[in-house]
């Protein structure tokens, strides 16, 4: 189980079984033609298609050992805190909004790299800046703090 081949084999399955299953609640064809739920149905298809290809050639010929897919050392810890960045990101923005979730963020992608002051300074302008952009050129609206 040390093959990193079938672990990303087995995410592309996840991945495309999951957009699978959605597709099949549009409809496949409507009024005027092709549905919402056609090109999701067959591109997910053929996702899984390739998944399945892909576990198989991972199995018979082309092992990736799990060992040397993540770099070691400082480059390991830098993945680490991206990825942690991203899912503090994604579960604060819908409870603390954008901004808060935003600004924590940037720090922790920054932390390794600044002084702590010019860390929260840059965090805190890059986040306000990309609100400004968003909110008030863009009309985007972005999540709000839901608490109150």
């Amino acid at each position: 189980m040390r093959n990193a081949g079938i672990w990303v084999g087995a995410m592309i399955l996840l991945f495309a079984g999951t957009i699978f299953a959605q597709s099949l609640s549009y409809d496949y064809f409507s009024d005027f033609g092709p549905g919402p739920g056609l090109f999701p149905l067959w591109l997910s298809g053929m996702l899984i298609v390739s998944g399945v290809l892909y576990i198989i050639t991972a199995i018979r010929k082309d092992r990736i050992d799990l060992s040397k897919v993540f770099p070691p050392g400082p480059g390991l810890r830098k993945v680490i805190s991206i990825i942690a960045a991203v899912v503090i990101f994604l579960s604060l923005a819908p409870v603390a909004g954008y901004i808060p979730a935003s600004v924590i963020m940037l720090f922790i992608l920054f932390f390794a790299d600044y002084k702590w002051y010019w860390n929260v300074g840059i965090s805190i302008v890059v986040t306000l800046a990309i609100f400004y952009v968003f909110q008030s050129l863009l009309n985007v609206p972005l999540p709000e703090f839901s608490i109150g």
